[in-house]
């Protein structure tokens, strides 16, 4: 068993121990995932970009935390809509590959579709 798949039956259970199953749609894990993804970026608000890269201990404990919540909170959906998150991580990055082919956007932040 990969660990996805272990944290993925760890949050089941965590969910079923509590009776929270039933507030545990897509939609509201979904919510929950975009409350926390903002809880991330809160952090880096209004740091400058040096000082996004140069994270005191606080910060940088207070992004591991958020991160976490992130990912927590992306794993019980996967597990919710049946997806396979490492097949849908591979096929994604084969797509990014062809939209964004290396001769075309090397060293450039344009969007894809500004070539």
């Amino acid at each position: 068993m990969n660990e996805f798949e272990e944290i993925k039956q760890k949050l089941r259970h965590f969910a079923k121990e509590r009776d929270w199953e039933q507030f545990h749609s897509p939609k509201n894990i979904a919510m929950a995932l975009s409350v926390e993804a903002s809880e991330l970026l809160e952090i880096f608000q209004w740091l400058t970009e040096d000082q996004s890269r140069n994270l005191n201990y606080e910060q940088m404990s207070e992004v591991i935390d958020e991160l976490a919540d992130v990912q927590l909170y992306l794993i019980r959906l996967t597990d919710l809509l049946g997806v396979d998150m490492s097949a849908a991580i591979k096929q994604k990055m084969l797509k990014n590959a062809k939209k964004y082919p290396v001769e075309l956007v090397k060293g450039s932040s344009k969007k894809y579709h500004k070539y």
